[in-house]
């Protein structure tokens, strides 16, 4: 019976070497813009402002295994009287994929890698929000793997490639 843990062992340990491995080397801000345009006039304002949230997903190639992935948020509060505020975010992470194989690599730069990185630049976003003197915008919870599945199927019904990856400067 030791003799059979020790070759399951070996076997483990060599195959370790084969199986897929995915980590986070660094997360960062590339890009950070607030405006608030109408100050100080904008703190007298009575209308709600409304907002219009954008998000988008870019992918590069950053080196040997090394892809990075960044979230490009794009947001406007618009209120009867004009613009409230507006804020972009670029906010990248630089991940190391090992032994991913080929039909794996979309959906985890595309979908999982947003979903580890979204609560941070959620919270970039509402701490400069909220910084730039308006309450803090939290935004809601994105359902990336959800996105990812729509955009292969739409890709597949109009010929395109699902998941197709773009590069964001």
């Amino acid at each position: 019976m030791a003799e059979e843990e020790g070759v399951g062992g070996e076997q483990q340990a060599n195959g370790a070497d084969n199986q897929p491995q995915a980590g986070i080397i660094s997360q960062y801000v590339k890009d950070l813009s607030f405006e608030n345009p109408n100050a100080p006039a904008v703190f007298q304002w009575q209308s709600q402002p409304q907002t219009d949230v954008q998000v988008n997903i870019g992918t590069a190639m950053a080196g040997d295994n090394l892809h990075e992935v960044a979230l490009k948020i794009d947001i406007t509060a618009t209120a009867t009287e004009g613009i409230a505020f507006r804020i972009e975010l670029l906010y990248a992470g630089l991940f190391a994929l090992n032994n991913v194989p080929a039909d794996q690599l979309q959906p985890f730069l595309l979908a999982e890698a947003p979903r580890i990185l979204f609560p941070f630049a959620r919270q970039i976003v509402s701490q400069t929000v909220q910084e730039g003197g308006f309450p803090p915008l939290l935004l809601e919870p994105i359902d990336f793997h959800g996105l990812f599945l729509q955009r292969a199927a739409q890709g597949e019904a109009g010929g395109d490639q699902p998941g197709e990856a773009t590069g964001l400067a």
